[in-house]
């Protein structure tokens, strides 16, 4: 029966990652809170408190060399993707647009009217829109991708689609307790929530952002010409794996712990170390990466992940923009020029994040398969 012992080894080798994981990530931003002599207390505070760090003020000169840095990592896959996507073709759709879509239509369509409105009658539950906004969202995105592959999580996955709820969960709240440190979002709200009622109004809505992104990179895998030219590109093979995976392990425990220390300069690395984290102890356990594709010069999958999130990086701000309760940003050097209430340099950084999507649901997916 090797299918026990395989299942039991993925299981061991997960928690093993996780055991080393945990620590790294929510300790070493701690450690550089003590290295730079300030108070622990308030990094502990529930609900948080995101009004302790003051931000610098805007800068045209790193305004200018982020948009430069971004431009120059994505520029090369616009371009092959471009020019390769002029002789490539998407398949037709394959089946009918099911029922339960036209449902998730529905909850999108009447949750996205209720919270950009003001109704009396609504007021107990204005607050609240979110998770239906995004329920609705999840559905339909589940629904296009049947129509266009006859296949999607929601109705082939459906344990792993389950699953990806409580661990997107536990994932964004990760992601608002190194927002601790750098206190680049901050929510707005007329309620006052008692410390229970904050953690699960919060967690709600926080369950959906993994089902979101992945079942929009499910999508846009069904467009072929999104990605045209992309698996077989650059091919990325470090000549010494685990030295490489090391080393970037070290860069990745540096940044966390100095977003600790100073905030303005390394808040950045709050999307980008925990991914490095992931991938360089996945590595160095010899376990399978996202980026492994890339040694063989396959980027689909990745371009797909990080498109996704910025398509839902673009709907998440664009919904939250007219609602009651909402989340607004203080991002040091680059607070302006501001799409919905997201200054437009911080767009880039939905990009690495949808690689950290899939670095997650990637320990779910070798449970599940």
């Amino acid at each position: 029966m090797p299918a026990g012992p395989s299942l039991s080894a993925r299981y061991a080798s997960t928690f093993g990652l996780l055991v080393v994981l945990t620590p790294m990530l929510i300790g070493l931003p701690l450690l550089g809170v003590m290295l730079a002599g300030k108070p622990v207390a308030p990094y502990f505070r529930f609900p948080p408190d995101t009004s302790f760090v003051t931000h610098a003020p805007f800068s045209w000169p790193v305004f200018w060399f982020l948009t430069a840095l971004v431009i120059v990592c994505i520029a090369p896959f616009i371009y092959r993707v471009a020019r390769a996507s002029r002789g490539a073709s998407n398949p037709l759709p394959t089946s009918r647009f099911p029922w339960w879509g036209w449902l998730g239509v529905g909850i999108l369509t009447f949750a996205w009217w209720l919270a950009w409105n003001r109704f009396s009658w609504f007021k107990p539950w204005q607050e609240f829109t979110f998770s239906p906004l995004w329920l609705g969202y999840i559905l339909v995105i589940n629904a296009l991708t049947w129509r266009r592959t006859g296949r999607c999580m929601l109705r082939n996955r459906p344990y792993y689609f389950i699953g990806l709820f409580p661990l997107s969960a536990g994932f964004w709240w990760f992601f608002e307790y190194l927002n601790r440190f750098v206190q680049n979002w901050y929510y707005v709200s007329p309620s006052t929530f008692s410390r229970w009622e904050y953690f699960w109004y919060a967690t709600l809505p926080f369950a959906t952002v993994l089902p979101a992104v992945l079942g929009t990179r499910e999508w846009l895998a069904s467009y072929p010409r999104l990605s045209a030219g992309l698996a077989s590109a650059w091919r990325l093979r470090p000549p010494q794996p685990k030295v490489t995976a090391a080393m970037v392990l070290a860069l990745a425990a540096v940044t966390l712990t100095a977003i600790g220390v100073w905030p303005d300069y390394f808040y950045a690395f709050l999307w980008l170390a925990p991914l490095l984290v992931i991938t360089a102890l996945q590595a160095l356990m010899g376990q399978e990466t996202i980026f492994d594709p890339v040694r063989r010069g396959d980027w689909r999958v990745l371009w797909q992940a990080a498109l996704a999130a910025l398509l839902c990086g673009f709907l998440w701000e664009l919904w939250n923009y007219k609602s009651l309760a909402h989340w607004q940003y203080s991002v040091p050097f680059v607070q302006r020029f501001e799409v919905f209430h997201m200054p437009l340099l911080g767009y880039s950084g939905y990009l690495p994040f949808g690689l950290e999507c899939l670095a997650v649901a990637s320990l779910l997916e070798r449970i599940h398969r």
